[in-house]
């Protein structure tokens, strides 16, 4: 199972005498062993109550199958955490597979990893008596999904899937950063419940998301020096440029569905307000369909498909040079994109 499914199978974890973490998402991993104490031993987490630690690196079979046998007298449960765990895997696969077999019930062992093969003999006795946890990114609907379901159960707040999807447009997949954006974001709203794109805009991002909000507003301003500027500011910091797309694409693909909307009534102004564009953007965004004239608004999807099937590998241009070429054509200038 996915670690962001855990918390609601997470009674099954007493029972298990082997789990397996794997993945990079280190704040699921962390999440999870947090999860196993308070099954186990009802605390919070926070502690080190009936938790011991190993490093994997040069750690011996020997060690942890003492440990798994020493229960403390104070608790009837233990939880043996092995970190670091694949090389510690792969010299002692014999060791664990016989010790899945015939494990102490009252201690858990945890072997967190950052790869795991399904189809060994020791995966298939994990699937038979223990728990296997994925620990990685999510993307698309299940990391939206995830964060309106975090703003729900964790804060009482109600997340709109578009402020889940800006969410992650500017602050990115890693779901430990995400979770402290969302925990910045529910502090800001107060009491008001929703969460809305607003506030995502103003809040997540830092100076990076500033930049790309101003790097849009320049394009649709139709001021490229300023827009292209705000692009140079981003690459120098490092910031990728799907990542700088993807901002991109939020807004001017809203606007390419507002502009197939108002083919049959011809009004612009309805037709924005129903494609999700905010409120105090609906005037700038209809001044600059008129200005870039409907023959180039209605290839703006077209085009935006374009360049990210070109920064995926089909284009050999540069990844600067392409985001120039579509700022430039997005404002309008006299340019042909490849």
């Amino acid at each position: 199972m996915h670690a962001t499914e855990f918390p609601r199978k997470a009674k099954t974890a007493p029972q298990a005498a082997l789990i397996v973490l794997h993945g990079a998402e280190r704040h699921l991993k962390s999440a999870a062993i947090g999860i196993l104490q308070r099954e186990l031993f009802g605390s919070s987490g926070n502690d080190s109550l009936g938790l011991v630690r190993f490093s994997g690196r040069d750690l011996e079979f020997k060690t942890v199958r003492d440990e798994l046998q020493q229960v403390s007298m104070f608790s009837d449960r233990k939880i043996v955490l092995v970190e670091e765990a694949d090389e510690f895997v792969t010299e002692y696969r014999a060791q664990l597979e016989n010790y899945a077999d015939k494990p102490n019930r009252r201690a858990l062992l945890v072997l967190d990893m950052k790869s795991w093969r399904k189809n060994t003999r020791l995966a298939k006795k994990v699937d038979a008596g223990g728990l296997e946890i994925e620990c990685t990114e999510l993307e698309g609907v299940r990391l939206t999904s995830w964060l309106i379901q975090r703003a729900r159960e964790e804060y009482d707040k109600q997340l709109s899937p578009e402020s889940a999807a800006l969410m992650a447009q500017l602050a990115g997949t890693s779901m430990g950063l995400l979770e402290q954006e969302l925990g910045k974001l529910a502090a800001y709203v107060g009491e008001r419940v929703q969460i809305n794109p607003e506030d995502v805009q103003k809040l997540v991002g830092g100076w990076k998301g500033e930049t790309t909000w101003a790097m849009i507003d320049a394009i649709r301003d139709g001021k490229p020096g300023v827009a292209l500027n705000c692009l140079s500011k981003l690459l120098y910091a490092g910031e990728p440029a799907p990542k700088i797309l993807g901002g991109i694409n939020f807004v001017f693909r809203k606007l390419a569905t507002a502009v197939e909307l108002s083919r049959e009534t011809g009004a612009i102004q309805p037709a924005l307000r129903q494609a999700g564009v905010f409120p105090r953007d609906v005037a700038p965004a209809e001044k600059y369909l008129r200005r870039i004239q409907r023959q180039r608004a209605e290839a703006i999807l077209e085009t935006l498909v374009r360049v990210d099937s070109n920064l995926k590998g089909r284009s050999r241009l540069p990844e600067q040079l392409q985001l120039e070429q579509l700022i430039l054509w997005l404002c309008g200038s006299p340019i042909e994109m490849g």
